[in-house]
């Protein structure tokens, strides 16, 4: 076992309030994905009709809160290792609150641009990258993958709670009043949460190394950077990234543009949420028998050849929905695996710093994959090209993964010269 872990599975009183953290925070990563993500998607056209510009336009703003919480990943990361999740997430948790405030009351593009940068920096404050920090710094490797499971399984019912909520109250109040509810309930929900229940882990006094200095966690950053399995990590991690990003925007296009109507191509679109968490709890269970990177890498392939299959299975409806099954069973795996390898890997001491790294060409590749797509589209008048190149991006991940386990371990990998953990 990596000796750079925390020692917070021993005593029962701290067992018992890592498992309330959890709890809190997968009530205010549902809210907050719900109210600060998924909103956009509901309200774009009526935002964009009251301020009279394209969708297009207004879909930059999401690109500029993506680019913004990209920016934000890696400071983040050293506070959280420094301090803590509990000022930050509930700095992050008032700012999102105000910032839903300050969008009901735009009136010009670029206010909304604006708001839309406070809101991504507020995201990586306050939503899933700050969250699994936390519930790392609480958990052994034993429980971890459970604990992040717990959290993330609640909050992938975000889309399904607050898409059809949000639609409901834009349709009775309008898209104004609709941000102050939901700015009411996010506040309500996540501020006082952050606020009163995260804390640090208790740290064992015979186990020193646990109490992280500015100088450890340098230097256990830099050893990851130096780490071949850190960039296998990383490839696998980016392009699987850009394949998620570009399906979730392009897939009702997708099967629109092969005859479907929009109402069963939306339907079908909705089963990704719930298959996010039907791979997770899949991959959790799998990897129990199975080595988590051999198992990893099954699903990204199956990935890739349902998004291959996908121009000639979606003729029909029965093969739009085998196909759309196929890639949906690995949209949630790389949240679930990304912390357990990183962790297991890197210990816990700088876990958030070395996360955020990785974070940030993570996330620009979610900003940038759909835009690239829709040129492609654009460019070839159709989506086949787009769809071999997302699956051509799954067998990217799956290799990474791959290559992540077969690269071999050398002492010097580690400051403390020590074999890391495979």
């Amino acid at each position: 076992m990596d000796t750079r872990q925390s020692p917070v599975a021993a005593p029962t009183r701290g067992h018992r309030r890592g498992w309330r953290i959890v709890a809190a925070l997968a009530i205010t990563q549902t809210v907050g994905y719900g109210a600060l993500y998924y909103s956009f998607a509901v309200l774009l056209h009526p935002v964009a009709a009251d301020l009279r510009t394209s969708t297009a336009a207004t879909t930059g703003a999401l690109t500029i809160a993506v680019l913004a919480w990209a920016a934000m990943a890696v400071p983040v990361g050293r506070w959280l290792d420094r301090h803590g999740g509990r000022s930050l997430m509930t700095a992050g948790s008032v700012a999102g609150t105000v910032l839903l405030v300050a969008w009901s009351r735009v009136h010009t593009l670029w206010q909304l641009y604006l708001v839309f940068a406070g809101l991504g920096a507020a995201m990586a404050m306050a939503l899933y990258d700050a969250a699994t920090a936390v519930v790392v710094s609480w958990f052994d490797s034993s429980r971890r993958s459970r604990a992040i499971l717990a959290m993330i399984v609640v909050a992938g019912f975000a889309s399904t709670i607050f898409m059809p909520l949000t639609g409901l109250l834009n349709e009775r109040l309008g898209w104004r009043v609709t941000l102050l509810v939901l700015a009411a309930v996010y506040g309500l929900i996540a501020i006082p949460l952050h606020a009163l229940l995260i804390r640090r882990p208790p740290h064992h006094p015979a186990r020193p190394a646990e109490r992280s200095s500015g100088a450890l966690r340098r230097t256990l950053v830099r050893a990851a950077l130096r780490d071949g399995r850190f960039w296998c990590l990383a490839t696998a991690f980016v392009a699987h990234a850009a394949a998620m990003s570009t399906m979730t925007v392009h897939l009702v296009g997708v099967l629109t543009r092969a005859g479907h109507p929009a109402t069963f191509a939306a339907t079908v679109a909705g089963l990704l949420g719930v298959l996010s968490v039907t791979g997770r709890i899949v991959l959790t269970v799998a990897q129990r028998r199975v080595p988590l990177a051999r198992v990893v890498a099954v699903v990204f392939t199956v990935q890739a050849t349902a998004a291959l299959s996908l121009p000639w299975a979606a003729g029909t409806r029965l093969g739009a929905v085998i196909a759309v099954t196929g890639f949906g069973i690995g949209f949630g795996v790389s949240s679930l695996t990304s912390p357990a390898l990183l962790a297991d890997r890197y210990g816990t001491t700088a876990y958030a710093s070395i996360a955020g790294t990785l974070a940030a060409p993570v996330t620009i590749a979610k900003a940038a994959a759909p835009l690239a797509a829709a040129g492609l589209y654009t460019r070839t008048g159709g989506y086949p090209a787009v769809l071999a190149t997302v699956g051509g991006l799954c067998l990217i991940a799956a290799a990474g993964i791959l290559a992540r386990a077969a690269t071999p371990f050398h002492r010097a990998d580690r400051p403390d010269g020590r074999s890391p953990i495979s």
